[in-house]
């Protein structure tokens, strides 16, 4: 039908949309212009920010002091790098609306995609909110983490959503009593390393206050991340067992095959990214590129998940 279309199409940017918010989000962390702009949701008081010192006030350090500090010199970067974050946060709004607009007809057909989509919408004016009180709390590590796991959150209903949405079945060659106990434990493991994975950060963030150089930082990190090191290569394992099952369960050609295919290269390329930032001293677009692909991988991760769950059958009949 038209509007299934309609709605996938718009779906599937929205979720784009959602992921390159992500990736400038890790760039504003890693590039530590994340107070950038020390008002919300204004910067500096206007709603176009500065391009140079001279538009500010003298006293702009302690007119726009945040948690009773005075803030950094003012750094064109950093400004645009955060007002860029916040243009794309309020364009992900405006798509998410424009999604729960083309939902209306499912009231008709399946009324949980409309109102989980106007979820979606609520999930992300809160998203705001919390962007709003981590520039208040002067960037408190524990709320960044909660604003990047309730980004995956939105990703997580959003493919959720699109896929319920649409009719479609997966033939599955034979049987196997195992496959979605393995997918709950692969959606485990990936949870527990995510949010490792922030605590790493937050690890980081701390190290970064006391020790300039870099390359000394690893040393630094102590057990969490050796934690959150395993746990990536055990979520490597299981993906890697999980695409032996998906070639004897599905045929080649189907989403869930390929999807599987794909979780490999981009769990691989993260795990390649990690190893650089330990032996290359944190370089920071490394940093957001390591966020973007472990969300990536998290997404896919869920969206098979979802497909095996939700849109496979067993046809006894088949003679594939």
């Amino acid at each position: 039908m038209l509007y299934q279309n309609r709605f996938k199409r718009f779906g599937i940017l929205t979720i784009a949309a959602v992921f390159f918010l992500i990736f400038v989000g890790g760039l504003v962390r890693s590039t530590g212009s994340g107070m950038g702009c020390p008002d919300w949701p204004k910067c500096f008081g206007n709603w176009i920010p500065p391009t140079d010192i001279s538009e500010l006030p003298a006293d702009y350090k302690t007119q726009f002091a945040v948690a009773g500090k005075e803030i950094a010199d003012f750094n064109i970067f950093k400004t645009w790098t955060e007002y860029l974050n916040r243009l794309v946060g309020v364009l992900i709004g405006i798509f998410i609306f424009i999604t729960v607009l083309f939902a209306i007809p499912y009231l008709k057909s399946d009324k949980k995609v409309f109102w989980l989509s106007f979820l979606a919408f609520i999930l992300v004016g809160l998203q705001g909110w919390i962007g709003a009180k981590v520039v208040a709390t002067d960037l408190a590590t524990w709320l960044i983490t909660i604003h990047m796991l309730l980004a995956l959150v939105i990703v997580g209903l959003l493919i959720y959503t699109i896929t319920r949405s649409q009719d479609f079945v997966i033939e599955q060659l034979q049987p196997d009593s195992y496959l979605k106990q393995l997918i709950v434990l692969s959606l485990i493991v990936s949870l527990v390393q995510t949010i490792s994975g922030t605590q790493v950060r937050e690890a980081v963030d701390q190290v970064a206050m006391r020790i300039d150089n870099r390359f000394l930082w690893t040393d630094q990190l102590g057990s969490i991340f050796l934690w959150h090191r395993s746990w990536s290569i055990l979520n490597l394992g299981v993906s890697f067992f999980l695409m032996i099952r998906y070639k004897k369960v599905f045929h080649q050609h189907s989403i869930i095959y390929k999807s599987g295919l794909a979780l490999i290269l981009l769990m691989s390329t993260q795990a390649l990214t990690g190893a650089i930032l330990v032996n290359f001293g944190f370089p920071g677009q490394f940093q957001s590129l390591h966020l973007t692909l472990g969300s990536l991988t998290a997404g896919l991760q869920i969206f098979i998940a979802i497909l095996v769950f939700t849109k496979t059958k067993f046809l006894k009949n088949t003679n594939v």
